[in-house]
Order: C-alpha cells, then structure tokens, then sequence
C-alpha cells in the first residue's frame, strides 16, 4: 500500500545552507524509505509560497509547489532515471532523472481563477526526456516552450548528436 503524498506549504520562508554566496532552495521534494505506517515509503514536498514578490516572477505564489508537486506526480520515488540532459533551467550541468520543472525553471505562466491570478510553472513532458512526442498539439513541455525532445548532453557543456 502506497502511503499519502506530504506537502508542506510554508510562506515566504527559506532553507538554506550558510555559504558564500549563500545558497537558499524555495522548495523540494523527496521520499524516505519505509517511514509511514505499514512500512511504504513516504513521498513528500516542501514548497514556499512567496507572497511578497521579493525573488520575482519565477517564484510568485505558487511557483514552487507547482514545480514540486509536477516532479512528484512523474517521480515519486525520485528514481526515474533518464538520458542525460542539462545547461538549462536550472542545471548548470548534467543530469539524468525525471525532474520535470528543472528543465523549465524559472518559465511561468498565469492562472486566473475569478479575480485571483496564481503563477504556475511550465512542466517538460515525458516525451521531452525519451524523444518522443506524446503531447498535446506536439508540444514537448505544458505552454510549448520546448517544441522538441531533450539533446544528449555532455559535462563538457557540448551536446551529443
């Protein structure tokens, strides 16, 4: 029996670790092996809800949840490996795991539910990390910012053809 997904929602606060410059995360997501009742591994997300605009439009209100709660969904367990890619969003590098809102960090797009306009993340879809497009109107990410698959990447910053 799987156990619930967690999500903890604080406001305008920061983790971080003290470093030069310092390093603060808005939000993550991740499973501990074997710690709810009956021994299933709990998946969980922490997420900020900046309500004060201070780090811009790439972390307004929901933001952050919408990033966690979309690599969640794809991988629970944070164990779905990939083809390398990166050097964008947010990996200066590479990487090779089924984080959705890595790709795209930092592009957003607005929701209006009656007078409330809420930011949300742009997601990769699946198909971005596999090379295959299974997306609505062939679109390779949730707003069609990627309009096709994920290139091999290279630690060097060169991409494999």
């Amino acid at each position: 029996m799987a156990a619930p997904f967690r999500l903890v929602s604080a406001t305008t606060v920061l983790t971080g670790r003290r470093k030069e410059p310092p390093l603060f995360s808005q939000a993550v997501n991740s499973t501990d092996a074997g710690t709810s009742p009956g021994g299933a591994a709990q998946t969980y997300a922490v997420a900020d809800y900046d309500s004060t605009g201070l780090f811009g439009s790439a972390a307004l209100d929901n933001v952050a949840a919408s990033h966690e709660v979309g690599e969640w969904a794809n991988d629970p367990y944070v164990n779905n490996a990939t083809s390398s890619w990166g050097h964008l969003g947010q990996v200066s590098g590479c990487q090779s795991n089924l984080e959705v809102g890595d790709p795209l960090a930092g592009t957003t797009f607005p929701v209006t539910i009656g007078r409330t306009t809420y930011h949300l993340q742009e997601l990769a879809f699946f198909g971005w990390f596999f090379g295959y497009s299974g997306g609505v109107n062939g679109w390779y990410s949730t707003q069609g910012t990627f309009t096709s698959p994920s290139t091999l990447c290279s630690p060097s910053g060169a991409f494999v053809q």
